[in-house]
């Protein structure tokens, strides 16, 4: 029984500033059940407005993203970089990215496809699916009323026609134009350009021309004709390449009738060329070019490159600079570019080292999907990860990726639709194996797997959070 004074006292002093709270015994307990007394936070999102990726592992809030929504407010430039090893999902998001940003209508996305199986790009299905026929460039099939993109086509302007040519060369060269070497090529493009005005001029006459250079090309400089012929020699050996050697056929005559770059959606097919000849970065110069030139015009679209196997174009220093300076245009021409590659150190330990690091700066998306340990090191320090999202870089499971919007980091579950699964599950989407060989259970219990992987890796950041406030 209570003292009579303590109940009087605690009566009085209940009465004088409210009722006193009862004290409870202290609970032991771990730091795991613990958790559940914390409410549950998270990191604000990029907003409510755009295209819906899936959704944040940590907090199971819907992830969207959209780089036009985002420009100039949380986002200094519109263009993403995607990383990752094949198998992971990297395929799979670029596909239902495009789907999804489609359905706005004034939206235009170019692919360039350089992947494929069966005879087809990967993109084949999407196309397909949407109407479209793929732009296929095929050096086999052009000597035979295959597709041709002429560098010299009047779509181009002049000086866009003249650049594309030096472009050219210098890839297949290995090194840039001299000045004398230059100046042939200028005075054959000039005189190219003014005297054939009833056709289109094509790669045979800029050879002709150097190979047979007119007096008055001479008399300009004040030289000698048979200098001016020796300057442009190499230059007509490289191009004499594009029309009657082994990449004859593509670019040597003018631009096939019907190609629609008014469609929704361009995919350029570029399945058939082989990754490692020189024809992969001739042929991206000539299509960044040739769009670039096409799509300056006040129609107010907003577009997206994207671009598979995209070491290729950053790789060499003279396509990147041309690629560089198509970024750099972005904001007046509504682009964002999106660069598909494997590993980073594909391209930052190559010969366009500099020219590497200017793009990956320009890129203010980066999305990384598993990497092995020490390829994910050296990735969070050239673009700035944090030490977390590095760590768990190589625990990522299919279809889960580290998403960094100029410094908003989370952690996004891929989400894909029934009506998009059969378009995007190829040899090189969410699984290894092929979307033939997949069935719907299998499928599932991957996405099992990795929400239950992703639901540890939650309970084990915040019982290492917990652990540390109660150390502090």
């Amino acid at each position: 029984m209570r003292d009579p004074l303590s109940a009087l006292s605690d009566a009085f002093t209940a009465f004088l500033f409210g009722k006193v709270e009862t004290t409870r015994l202290p609970v032991r307990t771990s730091t795991g059940q613990a958790q559940a007394v914390y409410l549950p936070t998270a990191a604000p999102g990029l907003g409510d407005s755009g295209v819906i990726i899936g959704r944040e592992v940590y907090s199971g809030k819907g992830y969207i993203y959209d780089p036009f929504q985002l420009y100039g407010q949380q986002l200094p430039a519109p263009h993403w970089l995607v990383l990752g090893e094949s198998g992971n999902g990297k395929s799979a998001l670029e596909k239902t990215y495009v789907l999804r940003q489609l359905r706005f209508r004034d939206r235009q996305v170019v692919v360039l496809d350089a992947q494929g199986e069966d005879g087809v790009g990967e993109w084949n299905l999407i196309a397909q699916e949407l109407g479209i026929t793929p732009i296929r460039l095929d050096p086999t099939a052009a000597l035979n009323g295959g597709i041709r993109l002429n560098p010299l086509d009047p779509s181009i302007t002049t000086t866009g026609q003249l650049a594309l040519l030096r472009t050219i060369i210098e890839v297949a060269m290995g090194h840039g134009l001299d000045e004398r070497s230059g100046f042939a090529l200028k005075v054959a493009h000039a005189y190219v350009t003014a005297t054939n005005t009833d056709r289109q001029p094509v790669l045979m006459d800029i050879v002709e021309q150097l190979r047979h250079p007119k007096p008055e090309s001479a008399e300009a400089m004040n030289v000698d004709i048979d200098d001016v012929r020796a300057w442009g020699l190499d230059v007509a050996l490289v191009l004499d390449r594009l029309v009657d050697g082994d990449l004859r056929g593509m670019f040597d005559g003018p631009t096939t009738v019907g190609i629609d770059l008014d469609a929704p959606l361009i995919v350029f097919d570029l399945s058939h060329i082989d990754r490692n000849s020189i024809a992969m970065p001739i042929l991206m110069a000539i299509v960044g070019v040739w769009l670039e030139h096409t799509w300056i015009r006040p129609d107010r679209k907003k577009r997206i490159f994207l671009v598979e196997e995209a070491w290729h174009i950053i790789n060499s220093p003279f396509v990147a600079q041309l690629f560089q300076r198509l970024l750099k245009f972005g904001r007046r021409l509504g682009l964002s570019f999106v660069a598909v590659v494997h590993h980073l150190s594909d391209v930052v330990d190559g010969a366009a080292a500099k020219e590497a690091a200017a793009i990956l700066k320009m890129a203010s998306t980066r999305t990384i999907y598993a990497q092995k340990s020490d390829e994910a090191r050296a990735t969070g320090r050239v673009i700035g990860l944090p030490r977390w999202a590095v760590e768990i870089i190589p625990t990522l499971t299919p279809g889960i990726a580290v998403w960094d919007v100029n410094g908003n980091v989370q952690v996004v579950k891929h989400l894909i639709t029934e009506a998009e699964r059969p378009l995007v599950f190829t040899d090189r989407a969410m699984t290894e194996g092929s979307s033939d060989d997949l069935l719907p259970e299998d499928i599932r219990a991957a996405e099992l797997e990795a929400e239950q992987r992703a639901a540890r890796m939650e309970n084990q950041q915040r019982m290492n959070e917990s652990s540390r406030s109660t150390v502090a």
